[in-house]
């Protein structure tokens, strides 16, 4: 899977930081704006326990979890959408990922300079969807025009989209972002081939104090409430925290330190698990002596879809997939077992794989 999210946010929100501790990378994190300049790329090792348990009960040679990619891309500032600072790079980082991960700072820190001056997640997040609002009502005040040209010949499927744009216009100057307007099959056909990047799914993550990191505090109290009417998810993160566990040499060593945290796991899971649904990801697994893997597709792929993420000639040639639910594997404690209770399903070209699915791929070329 070639899909990858973005790390955005203002110059100093610890961006970078939460980076490096996802990556277990290196990027540079300073104190002042522009530390990142270049977009650092990273690939993440998705957590799942599924993908334990499954090792568990069949002892492989080799395990092997699934990855997706994530970029930290450079801070903005007011004015980027004009060119302002980094702003037409950042822009166009931000044009080629496929979902946003938003982080705000939410910590109060007089040694951490803010390029405002002062903590305010709300207008922080308001600074960079201005940005991304008056860039995107650029690029479609540039397609109502075409489509102006286009249908005056009176093709009925110009027209359309005259309208289409319109409505998506007015949306957009209405201070909305493109992700929550509401269009039919075709307007959202005609959206997606506008690449707005109001437009791309976005999480928002707080970052916070160490003390704050379970319950939060004013700061991330008053962003959430900002937030409350978005279709997007919150979660509550301590980069500072996720930056010592990272520098952590043993799982042990990890775990008390989480222990005395008072965590139940890393807030960078809880960053990674989010990212990967937001980017519509599922997970299916294979799981033999040689080796038990998980492997990423995207939701709602049929069977044959899903064998040509492992080899095209799977796709190409396919017969059928042996499918055990996860569940059912882990209660019976075996394929064998499975299979002798009767529950492993033999599925066609239109069965659609499901979260957790354990495949097998019968295939002929």
């Amino acid at each position: 899977m070639a899909l990858k999210a973005g790390i955005v946010g203002l110059p100093n929100v610890g961006k970078s930081t939460l980076f490096n501790a996802l990556t277990s990378a290196k990027a540079l994190a300073a104190n002042y704006p522009f530390a990142t300049k270049d977009p650092n790329v990273g690939i993440i090792t998705v957590p799942d326990p599924r993908l334990d348990k499954l090792a568990e009960l069949v002892n492989p040679q080799k395990v092997q979890p699934t990855t997706i990619e994530i970029v930290d891309i450079a801070g903005l500032i007011k004015g980027a959408s004009q060119g302002e600072g980094l702003g037409n790079q950042f822009l166009a980082n931000i044009r080629e990922v496929d979902a946003i991960v938003h982080v705000v700072r939410c910590f109060d820190e007089g040694n951490v300079v803010h390029v405002d001056g002062n903590v305010d997640p709300v207008r922080d997040k308001e600074t960079i969807d201005t940005e991304l609002l008056l860039k995107d009502i650029e690029t479609v005040e540039k397609q109502v025009d075409r489509f102006k040209r286009q249908a005056k010949s009176n093709n009925k499927e110009d027209l359309r989209n005259l309208e289409i744009s319109q409505k998506i216009l007015a949306h957009l100057e209405d201070e909305k972002p493109a992700r929550a307007i509401e269009l039919d099959e075709a307007g959202q056909a005609l959206l997606k081939e506008m690449f707005l990047l109001t437009a791309k799914p976005i999480l928002y993550v707080c970052n916070v104090e160490e003390d704050a990191v379970n319950d939060g505090n004013e700061h991330s109290e008053r962003f959430k409430a900002a937030v409350a009417g978005e279709p997007a998810e919150v979660i509550l993160v301590s980069a500072a925290i996720e930056a010592d566990i990272a520098e952590l040499e043993t799982k042990e060593e990890r775990l008390e330190f989480l222990n005395d945290m008072g965590l139940d796991e890393p807030g960078v899971n809880r960053v990674i698990r989010a990212t990967y649904k937001l980017l519509n990801l599922i997970t299916y697994f294979t799981a033999g002596v040689k080796e038990v893997r998980a492997w990423t597709i995207q939701d709602g792929w049929k069977a044959p879809q899903a064998a040509g993420v492992i080899h095209t000639d799977f796709e190409k040639g396919f017969i059928r997939a042996e499918v055990i639910k996860y569940n059912d594997y882990v209660s019976l404690g075996s394929e064998q077992a499975v299979k002798e209770a009767g529950k492993m399903a033999v599925e066609g070209k239109e069965y659609v794989v499901t979260d957790g699915d354990v495949m097998h791929f019968r295939f002929n070329v």
